[in-house]
């Protein structure tokens, strides 16, 4: 096809024709037409630019126009938002990021500022440093001169041979003049200035500036000379002296920190005492306070116990104190009606809920009176809770001793007694049951004479009040009673103080944890207080009344329940608030070491000395081991108390272990390994226990009534107790005769003096009236025939069995041994 024929060229709508030559092998070419498509540009329409923001509503309108084809209208509106927003996003991350760059400049600014005013105080400091040396310089320069010229002025002229005076040579120039010199050179000397800007050609040429100059670093090290300079002419730091605390023990790194002194040093002192010691080595307190004394520190001697400290002991104000109500305590003789007599106050029926009828534990309660609270505790009656009486009268201000009018006083009454005598604290006598037919008051009033309690009846200053828990009779006029007392003793504490109070009792609740009954004594008891109590310490999560209700706190004579604690605490420990949890752990960690070490000291004595007694008596008597579970800590206590007044000499019982809460696998395991009884108070095993202890044959026995522990704890250790043995004389016999025969030995011939004689029997070789031998009859013949016993006046043959020493004339006494089983009173 040439490009003659009249055909036309195919190429595209729109397109730049030109064209192209192509090179081949062989010096071969061609041309070939190239066409470029140009590329659309849409413009927009500058009458729709204008129009859009004055009129909205024809937008879609115009928008449809320019929407390409295959989208709808939708969908080019959405695209048309999301540019729009887009748009907006934009301008909001300039704004954005052109007040970043704003701040960052001025953040710039306020440094560049800053290094400037530093650099020219540190400039300034210098200047003001080297003047004051310059000063100093010249100074001494002065004084020199005035002292060189003195000496001339002294010294005269100086004459020569020829009598003639010599001319001096012309002193030096001075200091001064070859400094000013010096500084008027450039370059050189104290008046050099510090190049500053760039180095110009011209200055490069002139010289002057451009000449060599001292580098940065040099004039940094001339900075920080000049400024050690200054600081050595200064006044020398003085010693610090220190108080330094001393334990009982103390680290040589730790006493060294201490005093703020090198370990080193502190080594270095304690060698040359003598004493070759490591930094981590511990020093007693006397080497200490020597090693203080030399590095000239105070000394100031502690020990463990300081860490009580912390806990407020000083007395209150008179202006602080305000009234509080009284605490009267409940006491008497079991079955005499004490908790009858305060569930008639209170209008409750604890009694019904008692185990056996009788009270086994310290009970708090608080009631209203006539518009006045009272706190009343309630004690046990039983000979074992001595020790819970003796907490109840220390804890109270009233006691009411209560006596059955049928039953007069009783034991536990007098003990009741000696125990309000010891605290010092009043005593109302209430006698209960007078509604019975056989009550006799007078008689009560009388038996209290024998015990120096003398009722205002009888002429004395206590009062007594004849009431009735049953009926309700007296019950007015006794509470009349508690608020005179109460009035007379004008009780008063300080709520406004750390809280400090008597632990009544303890448990191990399933659900709650450790549970404390606390009496507040003195200060308030809030919810989050930090506390110690004896070994244990907590913070009080919650508060539980008399009643079962959670209360925020508990002022002065109010008891509640305190949960919180890290363990089970021992009835009768004091409560006392601290500031930090760190100081009650503290304590309490102390208080477990010095119990610890008490228990260790108390053991390892009876260990080694009582031990080597009873080995060298040769008996060491029977043991019965038991291990004891109770609901509450002075039920617990109660028990151990109780155990340790059972047994004698011969028998005793050994309480391996006792606490508070449900008998575990570990108590199990414990009576395993000591061949023991479990004994459960008002608790249970779990599953685990039970499961362990009839697979290894332990027995669990559970009582709910101390009356019935106590009983069979005394007849178990019974069933230990030797039986004893009676001698019972048979017969005597007189030997007559002695007679040797083969196989056989020495054989007596004798005659029954008195009663029979036995072969069964034992018998006792008599010779002048001593006895030379004790044993068993080997053979008892009569007419050479073995019989079991001979009559008295007839004639028989003895032999014994391991003894031959037998002669005539010696008295065989003849008995029997009769064993009698023996049991604890």
């Amino acid at each position: 096809m040439s490009e003659s024929d009249g055909k036309r060229t195919l190429g595209l709508r729109g397109s730049r024709a030109g064209q192209v030559k192509q090179s081949f092998s062989h010096g071969r070419t061609k041309n070939v037409v190239v066409e470029t498509k140009r590329k659309r540009v849409v413009k927009p329409d500058a009458g729709i630019v204008k129009k859009k923001p004055a009129a909205p509503a024809s937008a879609p309108e115009e928008d449809s126009s320019r929407r390409p084809a295959g989208i709808s209208e939708e969908e080019f509106d959405r695209r048309m938002k999301a540019v729009a927003q887009a748009r907006k996003n934009e301008a909001v991350e300039a704004k954005r990021r052109a007040a970043i760059e704003k701040e960052r400049e001025e953040e710039r600014r306020r440094r560049l500022a800053e290094a400037e005013a530093k650099a020219r105080e540190e400039q300034e400091r210098e200047e003001l440093a080297r003047a004051k040396a310059e000063a100093e310089k010249r100074r001494l320069e002065e004084e020199e001169a005035a002292r060189v010229a003195a000496e001339k002025a002294k010294a005269g002229p100086v004459s020569t041979d020829s009598g003639r005076t010599a001319v001096k040579p012309a002193p030096p120039p001075k200091r001064q003049e070859r400094d000013a010199r010096d500084r008027a050179k450039p370059g050189k000397g104290r008046g050099e200035v510090r190049r500053s800007g760039k180095l110009t050609l011209n200055q490069a040429l002139a010289g002057g500036e451009g000449g060599r100059q001292r580098s940065l670093a040099a004039m940094k090290r001339k900075q920080e000379r000049a400024r050690k300079k200054s600081m050595a002419d200064g006044d020398v730091r003085e010693k610090v002296i220190r108080d330094v605390q001393v334990p009982e023990t103390i680290v040589v790194s730790e006493l060294a920190n201490r005093m703020a002194e090198r370990v080193a040093d502190v080594v270095k002192s304690l060698m040359q005492n003598g004493m070759l010691v490591t930094q981590n080595q511990t020093i007693d307190a006397d080497t200490a306070e020597l090693i203080v004394t030399e590095f000239g520190h105070r000394v100031s001697r502690v020990s463990a116990a300081d860490v009580e400290d912390v806990i407020q002991t000083e007395a209150d104000r008179d202006e602080d104190l305000l009234p509080r109500p009284p605490v009267i305590t409940v006491m008497g003789h079991v079955d005499h009606g004490k908790t009858s007599l305060l569930d008639a106050i209170r209008k409750t029926k604890v009694v019904a809920g008692e185990a056996g009828g009788i009270t086994q534990h310290i009970g708090a309660y608080q009631v209203e009176a006539r518009g006045q609270p009272l706190t009343f505790l309630d004690t046990p009656g039983h000979a074992a809770f001595t020790s819970m009486r003796s907490r109840g009268a220390q804890v109270t201000d009233i006691v009411i001793l209560v006596v059955a009018a049928d039953d007069a006083v009783m034991p536990q009454t007098v003990e009741a007694i000696h125990h309000a005598k010891a605290a010092e604290v009043p005593v109302i006598v209430a006698i209960n049951k007078i509604d019975r037919p056989d009550a006799e008051p007078e008689k009560v009033r009388t038996d209290l004479l024998r015990h120096d309690v003398v009722v205002e009846k009888m002429g004395g200053e206590v009062q007594d009040v004849e009431v009735s828990a049953i009926s309700g009779a007296g019950l007015d006029t006794l509470l009349e009673s508690i608020a005179l007392q109460a009035e007379i003793l004008e009780l008063r504490a300080n709520p406004d103080r750390p809280a400090s109070g008597a632990v009544i009792e303890a448990q191990l609740d399933v659900g709650r944890g450790p549970v404390a009954t606390v009496l507040v004594q003195n200060g308030t008891l809030r919810q989050g207080d930090i506390f110690v109590v004896g070994e244990q310490w907590g913070r009080v999560r919650a508060l539980v009344d008399d009643h079962g209700k959670r209360v925020e706190q508990a002022a002065p004579s109010v008891p509640v329940e305190v949960l919180g604690l890290n363990g089970t605490p021992e009835a009768g420990d004091v409560l006392n608030v601290v500031e930090t949890e760190a100081q009650a752990r503290e304590i309490a960690a102390y208080r477990a070491d010095v119990a610890r070490d008490m228990r260790a000291k108390s053991g390892a004595s009876v260990t080694l000395e009582q031990m080597m007694a009873k080995a060298k008596e040769g008996d060491s008597g029977a043991e019965l081991p038991i291990v004891v579970k109770a609901d509450v800590q002075g039920s617990a206590e109660a028990i151990v108390q109780a155990m340790e007044k059972v047994g004698n000499e011969e028998v005793r019982v050994r309480v391996l272990h006792s606490g508070v809460g449900a008998i575990t696998e570990t108590d199990i395991g414990l009576a395993v390994a000591s061949n023991a009884l479990v004994f459960g108070f008002n608790v249970r095993a779990n599953a685990t226990a039970r499961n362990t202890a009839n697979q290894k044959g332990v027995e669990i026995r559970y009582y709910s009534v101390i009356y019935d522990l106590v009983d069979d704890v005394r007849a178990a250790a019974s069933g230990l107790l030797s039986a004893e043995v009676r001698e019972k004389f048979i017969g005597y016999a007189e030997i007559k005769q002695v007679f040797r025969i083969s196989g056989v030995g020495q054989v007596a011939g004798c005659i029954v003096t008195e009663g029979v004689a036995r072969r069964s029997a034992d018998v006792r070789l008599l010779r002048d009236g001593v006895v030379i031998h004790q044993g068993k009859l080997k053979t008892l013949k009569r007419i050479k025939h073995e019989v079991s016993e001979v009559q008295s006046g007839q004639e028989c043959g003895m032999a014994f069995e391991n003894y031959q020493d037998i002669r005539a004339g010696d008295v065989i006494e003849i008995f029997e041994r009769e064993e009698i089983e023996r049991t604890l009173g």
